[in-house]
């Protein structure tokens, strides 16, 4: 990864947590150096929008970030949608999986996946 292309504070916070989770899913699938963390937006879901979260290659209208060695791509238009949030891994009895902390969600609906903003 050329230094022209990652900008050095992400928009986003991962925890330990899913930092140690993506870490295992990135080894288990023997993902190679052209997959990067992609975090964002999509249409859909119970409040309107749902976050995507999942390894992909880089296209030309994402911003690469690098967050505790582990190489994130975001596109460029999602940014002010999820800027300050936080990604956390729950490994609990109640709930298990990836956690969004989003301080730009005017409103969030039960399954913690999907807001508006």
């Amino acid at each position: 990864m050329s230094t022209t292309e990652t900008i050095n504070q992400a928009p986003v916070k991962l925890t330990e947590g899913a930092l140690t989770e993506l870490r295992k899913i990135q080894a288990e699938n023997h993902l190679g150096e052209d997959q990067y963390l992609r975090i964002g937006v999509k249409g859909g879901g119970c409040s309107g929008m749902s976050y995507l979260l999942a390894f992909d290659t880089k296209t030309d209208e994402d911003h690469v970030y690098e967050i505790a060695d582990l190489k994130v791509v975001m596109n460029k238009a999602h940014e002010m949608y999820v800027i300050g949030m936080e990604v956390n891994w729950e490994d609990g009895l109640n709930s298990r999986g990836f956690t969004f902390t989003n301080p730009n969600a005017k409103s969030t609906c039960g399954c913690g996946t999907s807001f508006s903003a």
